[in-house]
């Protein structure tokens, strides 16, 4: 698989770059230029932003807060950055102990990059930090210099560029980390030195004299080489969902059995209200015989439950009988079943023609729901709805209606 490193300054706006193309077991193919001017076809893209450009640095987090990234992080280290948070990007690279390990770099300019590399048709799948791709063995650390200034690899997640200096002198910032070390009693054992510019290797015996730390001269390093896998991701893109091909293939015979499934669930509910709709329409028919075998001189019958009703009301007012519509027996059962309520909660109450509606002040919840069940058990329907017939005075209208 081809690899296309670019490495590039986050402040440049001109997006210039220099780049290296790997391949299997080839020497990689190096160059220098503007983004239009890459290779095309590499399959795996990675940004490599210099050690300079990114802070790495510790800070104790709330419980995932690591994780959820943003303005929190960029929060928690605005000690450190003496700057806008919002101008920064940060990003969670790892925990170490009680601490998280984060990278702080430009936000606006790794925008600037990932946009411009877009629309050139390359979406880098990695953002890297040059520091952190410089190799380091166990008990030591890993310098990279090149004359003038370098950066310095102390953990795998761990580094930080250093100041100037020159053959004879050791970078101030490395001393100053190496004092750091020893407060924390975590001095490395060595430090290799890797020169990254040719002849460009400093005075060992200098250095070592002034650090008081054992040196020793590694080959030379350039990020263009360093190994596929070296390195962390700083940006960690939101996963896509994807299915492989393959499991696609898988899944083909359960799709066909979850597409089966709710067809016959389908079909099976359409068969039931079609069945219930048309009992409903012979119930309707049954009952439109029924009443027009007891009434045949009816010219129309458009709710024959409603019309029995009143039937049977008028049949009863003939015979001098009570209906439980009228006004004595609804106030009767209504009265009955407002027993509970106090005296003075009925405010107006008004009749007609089976319907008595009141209006109730502020009643409890618990008896007012009470007082609907008793009707509903004596026949009768019952409708509550609430108002403000006065201000700042609740209302609750209650409608009790004959079955």
């Amino acid at each position: 698989m081809s690899l296309l490193r670019i490495q590039g300054s986050l402040a440049d706006s001109d997006l210039h770059c220099r780049w290296a193309l790997v391949g299997d077991g080839r020497e990689p193919v190096l160059g220098e230029g503007r983004i239009d001017g890459l290779p095309r076809r590499a399959q795996r893209v990675q940004l490599v932003i210099p050690a300079a450009e990114v802070l790495i640095t510790r800070a104790r987090l709330p419980q995932g807060a690591a994780r959820r990234g943003g303005a929190v992080l960029a929060f928690a280290v605005e000690d450190e950055t003496l700057g806008d948070p919002e101008a920064n990007q940060v990003s969670w690279l790892g925990t170490d102990g009680d601490s998280e390990v984060l990278a702080v770099f430009d936000k606006n300019g790794l925008r600037r990059w990932l946009d411009a590399l877009s629309a050139a048709g390359l979406e880098p799948a990695e953002v890297v930090c040059e520091t952190l791709l410089l190799p380091l063995a166990p008990g030591e650390w890993s310098v990279g210099w090149n004359g003038i200034d370098g950066f310095v690899h102390t953990a795998r997640l761990e580094g930080a560029a250093t100041d100037c200096g020159d053959s004879q002198s050791a970078p101030l910032g490395l001393a100053l980390m190496l004092d750091a070390a020893a407060a924390r009693n975590a001095l490395p054992d060595m430090i290799a030195v890797h020169p990254t510019s040719p002849d460009e290797a400093p005075d060992l015996d200098a250095w070592q004299a002034q650090l008081g730390i054992p040196l020793r001269l590694a080959p030379p390093w350039d990020w263009s080489r360093a190994p596929r896998e070296a390195g962390v991701n700083l940006v960690r893109p939101r996963s896509r969902w994807r299915v492989p091909q393959a499991g696609l293939s898988r899944l083909k015979p359960a799709a066909w059995i979850v597409g089966a499934a709710l067809a016959i669930h389908a079909v099976a509910l359409v068969t039931d209200w079609a069945l219930l709709a048309d009992q409903r329409r012979t119930v309707r028919r049954q009952m439109e015989a029924r009443f027009r075998t007891l009434f045949p001189d009816t010219v129309a019958v458009v709710d024959p439950a409603l019309q029995m009703r009143r039937k049977l009301a008028d049949a009863r007012h003939i015979a001098g009988q009570p209906d439980s519509g009228d006004f004595l027996p609804m106030i009767d059962a209504v009265a009955a079943s407002m027993n509970e309520l106090p005296a003075d909660s009925v405010r107006i109450g008004s009749y007609e023609t089976g319907r008595l509606t009141l209006e109730l002040g502020a009643v409890d919840e618990a008896r007012l729901r009470r007082v609907v069940a008793r009707l509903q058990q004596a026949g009768y329907a019952v409708d509550i709805a609430r108002a403000a017939t006065r201000p700042g005075q609740p209302t609750v209208l209650v409608t009790v209606r004959a079955s």
